[in-house]
């Protein structure tokens, strides 16, 4: 999938909108798996720790996705 807009209703939309709703839904998952598994003790500022593995899941779903 290319980096181009989407015309929905004669509004453009970025794609980024997208891959940022699926970086989101992605996360939550990975911290719910760290919650279940109990690697949530070992980080020391959770709310840190949350967006950058935020920035990390949405700079590697738009890598993986755009090429």
């Amino acid at each position: 999938m290319a980096l181009r807009e989407w015309a929905l209703g004669g509004v453009l939309l970025s794609p980024l909108l997208l891959y940022a709703v699926l970086a989101l839904l992605v996360t939550g998952l990975l911290r719910l798996g760290l919650q279940r598994t109990g690697l949530t003790r070992w980080i020391w500022h959770p709310a840190l720790f949350d967006c950058a593995l935020y920035i990390c899941v949405l700079a590697a779903l738009v890598y993986s996705l755009s090429i």
